[in-house]
């Protein structure tokens, strides 16, 4: 656990430095620029870190062998998990000559920045937990690597339904995380024309108090508890539940962000069921892990499910760029991309227009033991 709390140290004071010289400057010619806001320090820090610390691994290793075609310059911002400064960020990004924005993360924070990259006419590229409106036909540039948070919620109600487990509680943060699983999970149980949930439960977002919510969830004695917020309420909720005596089970969307979670819990982590959206960072059957892991062997950064998704969602627009050409900037990606809405990353298919619920194969539930490995 210290060595991961110094490699987010480390990571924090990087991405803090990137940020007022990168837009200091004009980029030089031939190069795209590419706009990313996470959270570097707050809540989500540890995802957003790991995310964007992934993306970079995969830009720095594109520029070292891109030869003739363009470099990719990745500009890096703070927005705290705060949806106004990621909007703020999202403006700045393209003012100061960004070609895409790539990589926000948050529901509330990759909407509000989506609905400024659609009055641009800009290029939305990756988000991390972005919710399933914006895989409308209301916003075209939209490019998601990621499955929807229905394909979650479909993949686990299934998973709980096979096991005999219909009555299901919803404990989710209170905010947009929260509300788009609570969507996700009613839409699931819908379609697979189970009962409706036994109970919902928001708790104040990444926060400790939960007693409320613990009593209520309690009071029904629910099979199985779907869980939609980030890692630190999702663990208080857990520790207090098995406390009051509580041995059903518990199931989480990926955005939980399963590294944190388990520094969080520790070994109360034993028997956790996490949704997972990429190949396990430590596969190395699956080529696109391999090169993941040759990165990190030249980095400081530990592997990780966020880290290796923002290496993906980097390498799939180094492709773009590649295929697009010396030419690549805003209008050339614009022309590249709709022809990549089924792509293959290396060992792992994405589906980068995909409706809501057409991935559901993309998804692994996973199941953490208690000294930290993962169970298929």
């Amino acid at each position: 656990m210290d060595n991961r709390r110094r490699w987010l140290t480390r990571c924090a004071s990087a991405a803090a430095g990137l940020a007022v010289p990168l837009l200091a400057r004009s980029a030089p010619p031939g190069t795209l620029v590419l706009g990313q806001s996470v959270p570097l320090t707050g809540d989500a820090s540890e995802i957003g870190l790991a995310y964007a610390g992934g993306a970079k691994l995969c830009v720095d290793a594109y520029n070292d062998s891109a030869g003739d075609l363009p470099r990719i310059e990745l500009r890096q911002l703070d927005d705290a998990y705060s949806a106004e400064r990621a909007a703020a960020n999202a403006r700045k990004l393209l003012d100061e000559g960004c070609d895409a924005l790539f990589g926000f993360a948050g529901a509330a924070s990759t909407l509000a920045a989506a609905q400024v990259a659609q009055q641009r006419g800009a290029i939305f590229f990756a988000p991390f937990a972005a919710p399933d409106a914006l895989r409308s036909a209301s916003y075209p540039q939209v490019y998601l690597v990621r499955p929807s948070m229905a394909d979650e919620a479909f993949k686990m109600v299934q998973y709980c339904a096979t096991l005999g487990l219909t009555r299901i509680a919803l404990v989710g943060d209170d905010d947009a995380l929260g509300r788009a699983g609570l969507e996700a999970v009613n839409r699931a149980l819908a379609d697979l024309k189970l009962p409706a949930l036994a109970v919902t439960a928001f708790v104040p977002p990444n926060g400790t108090k939960v007693d409320t919510a613990v009593a209520a969830v309690k009071a029904v004695q629910p099979q199985a508890i779907i869980q939609a917020a980030l890692f630190r309420s999702t663990a208080a909720f857990i520790q207090k539940m098995r406390g009051a005596g509580y041995a059903g089970a518990f199931l989480n969307f990926s955005t939980v962000g399963i590294d944190p979670l388990y520094f969080a819990l520790g070994q109360q982590i034993g028997g956790v069921v996490v949704s997972q959206v990429v190949p396990s960072p430590r596969s190395r059957t699956t080529p696109i892990v391999r090169e993941y892991l040759a990165a990190i062997d030249a980095s400081d950064q530990t592997p990780g499910y966020e880290g290796l998704e923002g290496f993906i969602a980097a390498k799939t627009l180094a492709e773009a760029v590649r295929r697009a050409g010396r030419g690549a900037k805003a209008a050339a990606l614009q022309r590249v991309l709709p022809g990549m809405a089924h792509y293959d990353v290396g060992g792992f298919r994405l589906n980068l227009r995909s409706g809501v619920r057409e991935a559901t194969s993309a998804i692994e539930l996973v199941s953490i033991s208690a000294d930290g490995r993962l169970i298929r």
